[in-house]
Formats: structure tokens, C-alpha cells, sequence
């Protein structure tokens, strides 16, 4: 709830009571441009255009606050009578018919329903909590507070534990079963989220909103090929212009590229530009495949898109990345830079990382987790030989090297899975000014049963992204590299990579890539990228120290220069015989996710190290942020 919104709020009130409604309606705009979808200043304002005789705008300003917020019994009360005063009988008569079903519910039902609309979270809870405590058998208060805490990121833990025993009491509860599968896909469950799914579809097999949810828990579990039929399935039940076949144009498109069908994805993406033209996100999409050569058209409506009033701050972020890739491909290095810095910094600011505190965290862990730990825990963990762990910074090769190993056929690649992180955040908590292990101490207190049950834990919940049946799976986390003290304790025979990049052409990738809205969040600034190579270095030094030889240090610049020899030393430190479709890994066809989909379907070049030349002019501030950094690339 925001307290300055509701102080002004409460100022235009008290100046419509003193008739100074003309000042009252300055408040409410001010309101309107931070809070364009808070209800209640549309309701106010109706009340101000009341008094001043404008009838009219009084119905156009409380059919807005109805719309954005369905709950408010006085909005229809006043709507059917000022309806019935310009002899709109029908439309008054369905007004008082809302207005009086509103009052058959439990006065707490409708403030709680209201509050939620505005996004008052938290007052909303305690309004139904207060009542469940009262009416405990009351579904749909129940489900309610489960959907408040959802939204309003309180609880998820007691939303989840709300919705599985609604389920359980009534299996026909829909709406519930709906949500419980929207949460678990949230909480990195995607397997049950999508048997609830099935479930659903089984109940009601055309529903849209049951089949987009069965696609996108299809997504997370990696089946792509089964998504995109669907897609086209819903698209050719909706227009062919609007925000809906926008997106679901978008989807298909990401499934298509996923799977390494190029061509249909860029189909895809400029079929949702052509359902919504202003969609910043296709266009980034396309410039996100790296194959794709804008025209001059194309650069015009991105550019005149950009400068638009009403682009937002994230799409304006999507455009000039797409600007840059554009810049890149003509060889204006310079415009192309302007664009990234433009973009990042946009970006940055939505942004709460701070590269001092992981540096902190760094450092907790190594004083945390040192080699007299784990000499006392030898032979502890579970004892399974399957997981190879690619770790590592973003845009240092990982998913090169992925793509390696999964062209073994002793191997299978899966992609970046969540599993580790859960148990980490379970076991250490997250700083939430990083996300990274708040009390690494803790590894200190599992007992030898606990490693061995947390083992086993990371193989079953990982079992689902395991299709081929291969011995061998990759899970191509990179951040898990903060994570190796507990990868060795609970899986001490797992393997461990640690994919290494020469430090400033790994910081220039990074800023020349927009990852996803809440992923990599370090990469958006020369300080905040040249802070966290900082903190990796530091981290992967102690692991060296802590537990010698555990990890293998792959440097990219030697897989471009000798991929042989390289993919010999990957192999045999995994224990694997040398294949020769190792070296073809390009011809490899499986799914890839990361932003590297398409280079790793190329054979090896020396684009991404070359890259550096051509930014030279602009890399003094990131050279100056990276210090001795340049120098530290381990052994």
C-alpha cells in the first residue's frame, strides 16, 4: 500500500468537501500518473465532476474505477442512479443488480476483494485472515487470501499450503487447482504444476486460460515440440490483431528457436509485430537470434518507437538492444555502443544489485567453507556419479561446452536447473541485496544423513529433465558456482567444470546481452559487471584452495584455439571415452535455452574474442573497473 498515494487521496477528498474540486482534481491527477490503475482516485473523481455538473464525466471516471476494480459497492450505487438520471434504464438496472450482490457478501469479502483490486496486499490479508478466523470453512475466502498473498509476494509458502488443502477438500475447485499450478510453476516445480494442468484440461479441455497454463509448464520442463502445435491452436481461435495473438506469437517463437527451427521463429516474431506492431519485445527477440539482418524499415520503426511518449522504460530497454545488434551488423560500433550503454543503463536502474555485498557474500562463504569443513566430511554425501555441473559466469562458454558434452552419447544435456539453488536458499537463506547465500555457516550444521538425504533430493527432483536415459546429465546453472562447497558435500562424486573467459571479453559480452527480467542483474553496468568478476574469481580461488583439484578449469580462448585437445581434457576428466561427435557439437540437435542457442549450432570461431577490438575506443572505464581482474584467470 502506498501511503503518499492515499495522503493525496485523502488531501482531494477534503478539498472536494470545501467545493474546491478543481484543486481536487490537480491531486487526482497527480495520483493518475503514478497509479494509473488505482481505482479509488477514479471514484473520486467522479465524485468531483459530480459536483461540478459534469454527469458525464462522472459516469465515463466511475465505469473506469469499475473496470479496474469490480468491487466497489458505492461506484455502482452512484452509476445506477446518475444511469437512471440520463434514462439508461438498462444499463441502471444492471448496475443496482451488481451493487446488490455485492451486498449479500460478507462485508469483509467485499473490502478484502477492493483492496486486492488496488493492490493493497497486506491490508487485504489481515482483513481475511481475521475473518477466517471466524469462518474457517469459508472456500472462497480461503481462496482469496491464497490469491492476495500470491500477488502480493507475502507468502507463498502459506498461499501454496491454502490452495493444496482446498484441492484436497473439493477436487472440483477449479479456479484453486488453476492457481495452485500458476504458484508451483513459480516455485520451480514445473512437473506437478503441469499434472494439475492435465487435470484441469480434463475437466474443461478448451479452456484458454488451462491450456496456456499446461503450455508454459511444458516450457519449464523443457518439451518445447509440444507447445508449438498449441500455440498455433490458440492462435487460430483468436483475431489476428491485439495483445493476445501478440504473445502468444512471441511464445511460439521462443519454442520454434528453442528447438533450432529458425526460419519458422522469425515467421513467429514478425507475425506478432504484425499483430501489434509496438511489441518492443519481438523486435528484441529477433535481434536476440543473432542471424537476423534488419532493413532499413525496420530500423525506422524501432527508432520512432523508441521515441514515442508512451514507450515504457523496459521496452525502450528491448529496443536498443535490438538498435545495438542492428549497429553491430553495419559495423557502427560506436552507435552500437551508445544503444548498450543507453539500454543498461535504463535497465540498471530497475536494478536493486549491489556488487559490494557480493563481494561480501564471497567472502562469508570462503571463511564459512574451508578445507577443515570438508576434511571433516570425507565420504559424506550421496554417491551417484551422474551430474556434471557447468559453472561459471555468463557468456563465458558454458553452453559451448554443454553442448560438447551432450554430443556424447553417454551424456545428456538438460539446461539450467533451479534444483541446487532451492536446496542452497533452503539451507543458507538469500541476502536480498544479492540473492546469494545470506548464512553460508550453516553447511556446518548438516549432519552426515542430511548430505546423504539432500543428494538424494537434488537426483529425484532433477529425474524429470532426464528424457534419454543417458548415465550422465549436465545441469548448466552457472551461479552454482557459489554452490561447490555444497555440490561436493552432498554429491562428492558429481563433476564439477568451471568454464573461464578472459575477463574483459566476458564483461563485454555481458553488456551486449539482455538476460531475462530478474536474471543476471550484475551485467548491466561496467562497475556492477567488473565487482561481480571480482567476487567469481575470488570464490573460485577458494575452491581451489579449499578442495584441490575438485574442479576443472576450461578457459574458452583454448577451445577456439585447440578444440581437440580441449574436449580430450573435458572428457577424460569426466570419465568418458573420446567420441568424435564431440567436435561436430554443432550438428547436435537438441534444445538450447540460453542466448548462445544459435553460436553453439555454428562451428568455433573467433567472433566473440575479436570483439574486444572492435569496442576498443570504448573499454577504458571497464578495463580501469577490472584492475588485476584482467590478469586473474586462474590455471
Amino acid at each position: 500500500m502506498s501511503a503518499a498515494r492515499d495522503n493525496i487521496l485523502r488531501a482531494a477528498l477534503g478539498l472536494r468537501k470545501e467545493s474546491r474540486c478543481g484543486e481536487a482534481l490537480r491531486l487526482l491527477e497527480r495520483i493518475a500518473q503514478a497509479h494509473p490503475q488505482f481505482s479509488r482516485l477514479y471514484q473520486e473523481r467522479a465524485l468531483c465532476l459530480l459536483r461540478l455538473g459534469d454527469g458525464q464525466g462522472a459516469i465515463a471516471a466511475l465505469h473506469e474505477a469499475l473496470r479496474l476494480n469490480p468491487a466497489l459497492p458505492a461506484c455502482w450505487d452512484m452509476l445506477a442512479q446518475l444511469l437512471h438520471r440520463t434514462g439508461d434504464q438498462g444499463g441502471a438496472a444492471q448496475a443496482r443488480q451488481r451493487a446488490e450482490k455485492l451486498a449479500q457478501l460478507p462485508r469483509e469479502i467485499v473490502m478484502a476483494n477492493a483492496l486486492h483490486a488496488d493492490g493493497d496486499h497486506a491490508p487485504a490479508a489481515a482483513i481475511l485472515r481475521d475473518y477466517l478466523a471466524r469462518d474457517e470453512g469459508n472456500l472462497g475466502a480461503a481462496h482469496l487470501l491464497a490469491r492476495v498473498l500470491m500477488e502480493g509476494g507475502q507468502d507463498d509458502a502459506e498461499a501454496e499450503r491454502i490452495l493444496r488443502a482446498l484441492v484436497s477438500r473439493d477436487g472440483a475447485f477449479l479456479e484453486a487447482r488453476f492457481d495452485l499450478s500458476v504458484l508451483l510453476l513459480r516455485r520451480q516445480d514445473p512437473e506437478e504444476a503441469r499434472l494439475h494442468a492435465e487435470v484441469l484440461l480434463r475437466h474443461q479441455p478448451t479452456n484458454r486460460n488451462w491450456r496456456k497454463q499446461y503450455a508454459a509448464a511444458s516450457v519449464a520442463l523443457g518439451d518445447h515440440d509440444a507447445v508449438i502445435d498449441l500455440y498455433a491452436e490458440l492462435l487460430a481461435e483468436v483475431p489476428a490483431e491485439g495483445a493476445e495473438p501478440a504473445e502468444l506469437h512471441l511464445f511460439r517463437g521462443n519454442a520454434l528457436k528453442t528447438v533450432g527451427r529458425l526460419d519458422e521463429a522469425v515467421a513467429a516474431y514478425r507475425a506478432a509485430l504484425a499483430a501489434r506492431p509496438g511489441y518492443a519485445v519481438a523486435w528484441f527477440s529477433l535481434a536476440n537470434l543473432k542471424t537476423v539482418r534488419f532493413t532499413p524499415g525496420d530500423i525506422a520503426q524501432m527508432e520512432q518507437l523508441h521515441g514515442a511518449q508512451d514507450t515504457t522504460d523496459m521496452d525502450r530497454v528491448y529496443l536498443d538492444f535490438a538498435l545495438a545488434k542492428a549497429a553491430e551488423d553495419a559495423r557502427d560500433f560506436a552507435r552500437a555502443w551508445r544503444h548498450f550503454e543507453r539500454g543498461n543503463d535504463l535497465r540498471r536502474r530497475a536494478s536493486s544489485y549491489c556488487p559490494r555485498t557480493a563481494q561480501e557474500r564471497a567472502a562469508a562463504i570462503a571463511k564459512a567453507q574451508g578445507p577443515a569443513l570438508f576434511a571433516k566430511r570425507q565420504g559424506w554425501g550421496h554417491r551417484d556419479r551422474a551430474p556434471i555441473f557447468v559453472v561459471g559466469l555468463p557468456r563465458s562458454g558454458s553452453t559451448l561446452v554443454e553442448q560438447i558434452l551432450a554430443s556424447h552419447p553417454a551424456v545428456e544435456g538438460t539446461h539450467e536447473l533451479t534444483t541446487l539453488g532451492r536446496i542452497a536458499a533452503e539451507l543458507f537463506g538469500q541476502d536480498p541485496a544479492c540473492g546469494l547465500p545470506g548464512a553460508p555457516e550453516a553447511l556446518a550444521t548438516i549432519t552426515r544423513a542430511q548430505a546423504t538425504q539432500l543428494g538424494e533430493r537434488y537426483m529425484a527432483e532433477t529425474r524429470v529433465h532426464r528424457r534419454l536415459g543417458r548415465p550422465f546429465f549436465i545441469d548448466k546453472m552457472p551461479n552454482n558456482f557459489w554452490h561447490v562447497g555444497l555440490i561436493h558435500t552432498i554429491l562428492p562424486h558429481a563433476t564439477i567444470i568451471d568454464v573461464r573467459r578472459e575477463p574483459l571479453s566476458c564483461a563485454l559480452a555481458n553488456l551486449r546481452q539482455l538476460f531475462g527480467t530478474s536474471n543476471q542483474e550484475f551485467t548491466y553496468g561496467v562497475d556492477h559487471i567488473a565487482g561481480h568478476i571480482r567476487a567469481y574469481l575470488a570464490m573460485m580461488e577458494h575452491w581451489d584452495a579449499a578442495l584441490p583439484g575438485r574442479v576443472l578449469r576450461i578457459h574458452y580462448e583454448d577451445l577456439v584455439t585447440n578444440l581437440e585437445g580441449e574436449v580430450s581434457r573435458l572428457l577424460a576428466h569426466c570419465d568418458l571415452p573420446f567420441d568424435p561427435a564431440c567436435l561436430a557439437f554443432h550438428r547436435t540437435e537438441r534444445s538450447v535455452r540460453t542466448p548462445s542457442a544459435e553460436q553453439v549450432r555454428q562451428p568455433l570461431n573467433r567472433a566473440g574474442i575479436e570483439r574486444v577490438d572492435d569496442y576498443a575506443p570504448h573499454l577504458s572505464p571497464l578495463r580501469a573497473a577490472l584492475g588485476d581482474a584482467l590478469t586473474s584467470t586462474g590455471s
